[in-house]
């Protein structure tokens, strides 16, 4: 997201907030050819969730190093907790 240009002739090359978080979900579960079991939250698919100490939609990009993992969930079980 903060990806600055080289060079000034180089194209913007930065995602946004909703294109990084589709990178690590819906089409990380494509890559993968799971995209019928994974990448969304959706009934029937697994249940896997990472719960954030902080809002990253109200978080500047330049303090989203301040955000952490609270609780992690994997095939619906809790695997880390804070």
């Amino acid at each position: 997201m903060l990806r600055k240009p080289w060079a000034d002739s180089d194209p913007d090359q930065s995602f946004s907030l909703h294109e990084s978080l589709a990178g690590y979900t819906v089409e990380g579960a494509y890559a993968e050819f799971m995209e019928h079991r994974k990448g969304r939250l959706k009934s029937g698919f697994m249940a896997d969730l990472v719960v954030l100490s902080g809002d990253i939609e109200a978080t500047a990009p330049e303090a989203l190093h301040t955000v952490r993992p609270v609780t992690t969930i994997c095939g619906g079980k809790i695997t880390y907790q804070a």
